[in-house]
């Protein structure tokens, strides 16, 4: 027994005396990171603390299994309803909440992260010449152009000539996109597209063997397969089986791989972890310029591409329409990579702060009645269990509990004067979304909330209208607030066009009538909606509705037809109308056979580093 602790102890403090990754290429990890901070911003985070600390967990001790060390793992959430897994060349890992939705154990877990692990540690992205430059276009900060050849214009193999910015390039029969709609088919093409059969099966033993090693069961990586299998059969081709394909051979060689392994002890890999985010924070301090200038640069072009905001930041949303946030820089990306990795101690304490006093500075700076504090003592909250449940005596919590004692002062002061502004019956819709989250319970919580749904239907939002005039409902049956709320949903149930609006009324139990409305108008409209963002908006809010595969399948022709119109307005030359249905593909509909041809006939360019 004593030799056994022995080896064990002995074992941990060879581990411990490991370096931690290094950053031994910076080229090729600044374009990866900047890979990474776009898929952030194009998907969005999954912003559940308990499964990102459990996916950081497992993957690290994972990843302290191999002796890689050319590149920092990293691990984080994607907000995307489809399960998949992938990894980037620099060591960005990501899980989807689809992912997680199928309720994998901490073995299946080890076995999918592994996996994505053994990619990194085999070095597949960057051996595959393509991906190599798409890295290389979407790294450049100074340019990130694609190219869509037309059909009859088809590069004859690689990419093209670089772009020049000085004096322009354009093959014939092609349309060159930038920005937002550049960046997804760059990122749909590094996170989406398959490997081969060698890699997939090279990176399935590698990822067997680490998850082994590290202490998890060898069967987990065959046995999160058939999950999945089993759990998504009616739409494989958005989900894992698209990126990682040869599903019933993989089974097969996972199950055989299983039986010569034997797993290891487990033990934290907390060393690993804090020596991975000095890493990460040394590569931030000597970057810091080089990126705040990238940052100051993207951020000017964002509000150059995305003009018309309200005065609060926000956009009013028209039917079909995705709201894209506001994409962390990559400083604030590196800072939350760093926090996942290690997430206690004084530095994790210190990014904590300044993530959440950049909240605070910025709800302030709005004019007082737009403050929305309710916001702002959430967030808080949401940090203050965080570090509670991670270290009970940080010395943040505090600070913390201070601040939220100040907000909650000052919401309290700011009620009456937004109360004289509701019974004055002039506002903006920003002001009205702004005194609901402050005071959800106030007496006049109802009649804001009717108030709101209102303008969201002036505005042809219908899914926010459905949700405001739901809210305006619940304040009780002899309500006038509520009869009126009824009354419009009876009115407008019938007509309504938006699938994710529909879905809230079939969803609730109060109005048996309105319910059975609901619920024949998306019979109909499910199979026949004419918008493309009409099924991407579904997908986002109801990702295990019913009606996902009717949704899928009509995105999937209105995509084919978009495709055609692209290839139509290329062949008159008509530029903008090409590009603006290749910005609706890319957007609505990313994972579609459409989007797929489009990755296909990308001539991809960019401005050589100087």
């Amino acid at each position: 027994m004593r030799a056994r602790l022995f080896a064990i102890a002995l074992l941990a403090f060879l581990a411990s005396r490991l370096p931690a990754q290094t950053i031994g290429n910076p080229d090729l990890y600044g374009k990866s990171l900047k890979a990474a901070q776009e898929a952030v911003a194009e998907y969005g985070t999954y912003d559940n603390p308990v499964e990102l600390a459990r996916i950081n967990r497992i993957g690290y001790e994972v990843a302290e299994q191999s002796t890689y060390r050319k590149f920092p793992f990293t691990f984080a959430l994607i907000d995307m309803p489809v399960p998949n897994a992938v990894s980037l060349p620099g060591g960005q890992v990501f899980v989807t909440r689809g992912l997680l939705d199928l309720g994998m154990t901490d073995d299946m877990l080890a076995g999918i992260l592994g996996h994505e692990v053994g990619h990194v540690v085999l070095e597949h992205q960057i051996h595959l010449q393509r991906r190599a430059t798409l890295m290389n276009v979407l790294g450049n900060v100074l340019l990130a152009g694609v190219i869509i050849s037309s059909e009859r214009q088809r590069p004859r193999s690689g990419p093209e000539a670089p772009y020049d910015p000085r004096v322009g390039y354009q093959p014939p029969g092609g349309n060159r996109i930038e920005g937002a709609a550049a960046a997804s088919l760059v990122l749909s093409e590094l996170l989406l597209r398959s490997y081969s059969r060698e890699n997939e099966d090279a990176a399935d033993e590698e990822g067997q063997r680490l998850a082994a090693a590290a202490g998890f069961d060898p069967d987990g990586l065959r046995q999160s397969f058939e999950l999945m299998e089993s759990r998504t059969p009616q739409a494989r081709e958005y989900g894992y089986w698209q990126t990682h394909p040869f599903d019933a051979e993989r089974i097969r060689a996972a199950n055989a791989r299983r039986v010569g392994m034997k797993p290891g002890d487990r033990r934290p890999a907390d060393a690993f972890r804090e020596r991975t985010q000095a890493v990460l924070m040394g590569y931030l301090e000597r970057e810091r310029p080089k990126l705040i200038s990238e940052a100051r640069k993207q951020e000017h072009d964002n509000e150059r591409r995305h003009g018309g905001q309200t005065p609060d930041g926000r956009h009013d949303q028209v039917p079909g329409e995705r709201s894209r946030p506001k994409p962390p820089d990559v400083v604030a990306f590196l800072k939350e990579s760093a926090l996942n990795a290690w997430p206690l101690g004084k530095t994790a304490d210190t990014i904590r702060l300044e993530q959440i006093h950049a909240l605070r500075e910025k709800e302030l700076a709005k004019p007082l009645l737009a403050r929305d504090y309710g916001s702002l003592i959430r967030s808080y909250r949401k940090e203050q269990d965080d570090v509670r449940r991670l270290d009970p005596k940080s010395g943040l919590l505090p600070t913390v509990a201070a601040e939220l004692k100040d907000f909650d002062a000052r919401s309290k002061e700011l009620y009456p004067r937004a109360v004289e502004v509701v019974r004055g019956g002039v506002y903006e819709t920003s002001f009205l979304a702004s005194f609901l989250s402050n005071f959800p319970d106030a007496k006049e919580a109802p009649q804001v909330a009717l108030a709101l749904g209102d303008a969201y239907s002036r505005l042809g939002n219908q899914t926010d209208a459905v949700t405001q005039y739901l809210a305006a409902s619940k304040a009780g049956p002899e309500g006038g607030e509520a009869k009126r709320a009824r009354t419009g949903l009876l009115n407008l149930a019938p007509n309504l066009k938006q699938l994710a609006a529909l879905q809230q009324l079939v969803d609730q139990n109060a109005d048996p009538e309105l319910k059975r409305l609901a619920a024949q108008r998306l019979d109909e409209v499910v199979k026949s909606y004419d918008d493309i963002g009409n099924g991407a908006e579904y997908l986002r809010r109801f990702p295990a509705g019913r009606h996902v595969p009717d949704v899928i399948t009509r995105l999937n022709v209105l995509a084919d037809n978009l495709y055609g119109e692209v290839v139509l307005y290329q062949g008159v030359g008509d530029a903008p109308k090409a590009i603006e249905r290749i910005n609706k593909i890319l957007t609505d509909a990313p994972l579609s056979p459409a989007a797929a041809r489009l990755r296909d006939r990308a001539v991809l360019a960019a401005q050589k580093a100087t």
